[in-house]
């Protein structure tokens, strides 16, 4: 069980703006990874293979994952 003191110490760590930037790059590598996971799925069956659809879906990719970045920072401060 987890006492009361342990929580309000780990809150506390969490408030920190150091850990809170370092979340957040942790979250904005792991959202990148998703999302351009995604566009090779689409790759894999056939969607997205020329290389103009190929460079339009990596602006895709950077614009959606910019976007989650941004919403992520925002939720996490």
């Amino acid at each position: 069980m987890i006492s009361l003191e342990a929580f309000n110490e780990l809150k506390g760590l969490l408030d920190n703006l150091f850990v809170k930037g370092l979340i957040w790059i942790i979250l904005a590598g792991v959202i990148y990874h998703l999302i351009a996971g995604i566009k090779h799925l689409f790759m894999d069956v056939g969607i997205g293979e020329t290389l103009e659809s190929a460079r339009s879906g990596s602006l895709i990719v950077l614009f959606v994952s910019g976007f989650l970045v941004l919403f992520a920072g925002v939720w996490l401060w």
